[in-house]
């Protein structure tokens, strides 16, 4: 047995049929049970524990593969970019405060409530 197999999941009427490069075929009624049913396939084929197996389980979309991989690379973008603004909005609420405008001030020229900036600073802080 192999430490790591790619596994082709194609749909059919009951569910997915799993290849398993060079271990054979089996079947699941979802892709969130394709992993188990995977390394029960190979446990019951070689005998041997299948736990620590790695499995790059790959469901052929008919065409929309690339447009969920482009969705996902932009929401994983998207949220990196959101926790760099964060981290940025921060450093600028504290270097108003250090600056010695109020707390006030600082939330006119930053364009948000005295609130938020007190959530600010006190992210800042961490």
């Amino acid at each position: 047995m192999k430490d790591r197999y790619l596994v082709r999941a194609v749909r059919w009427e009951h569910g997915w049929e799993l290849h398993i490069a060079g271990a054979g075929v089996t079947q699941s009624r979802s892709l969130s049970s394709a992993d188990r049913q995977v390394r029960d396939y190979l446990e019951t084929l070689y005998d041997v524990d299948a736990s620590s197996v790695a499995l790059n389980i790959v469901p052929e979309l008919d065409g929309l593969n690339d447009v969920v991989q482009h969705a996902r690379e932009r929401s994983e973008r998207a949220a990196r970019e959101q926790r760099e603004a964060a981290a940025e909005t921060r450093r600028a609420a504290k270097g108003l405060r250090d600056a010695g405008l109020s707390v006030d001030d600082t939330a006119v020229v930053m364009g948000v409530s005295k609130g938020r900036v007190s959530q600010f600073l006190k992210g800042s802080r961490s």
